[in-house]
């Protein structure tokens, strides 16, 4: 079971965050889906999620992500990825920057049957707006 819910991941991470196809997302996550760690005005649901796709999609439109590392045991798959683009649309509340920006992240991600039921997620936001001249 760990390696078919570590090859949803790496679908999740190639067709919806590098790919652009946000319908994955409802095929992955789980109607009960739960984000414990939302970004700052999105709903902690799988809409919330699609929501943050899509945001990303928009602002960094040659957005790529790659997996480092995967590493699953029972109902739990944690994920270390790299995500790289340029901010060539707005995010969030900042303006489209024109800046390339690398940023790493990892995610721990709950399955219950086959299905991913619960998210929480670990980066450095501080560097991730210092790289977009958020920040001083």
């Amino acid at each position: 079971m760990s390696d078919e819910n570590k090859s949803l991941v790496r679908r999740l991470v190639d067709e919806a965050q590098s790919g652009g196809n946000l319908a994955v997302v409802d095929e992955i996550l789980a109607a009960d889906f739960v984000d414990a760690s939302p970004f700052e005005g999105l709903p902690p649901t799988r809409d919330g999620v699609r929501m943050l796709f899509g945001a990303l999609r928009t602002a960094f439109p040659d957005l790529h992500v790659t997996i480092s590392e995967q590493v699953a045991e029972g109902d739990k798959v944690v994920t270390r990825k790299t995500f790289r683009g340029t901010q060539n649309g707005p995010f969030m509340t900042l303006p489209a920057s024109g800046r390339s920006v690398e940023w790493e992240v990892i995610d721990i991600l709950t399955f219950r049957e086959r299905r991913i039921v619960g998210h929480r997620v670990i980066f450095d936001q501080l560097g991730f707006l210092r790289q977009l001249g958020a920040l001083g």
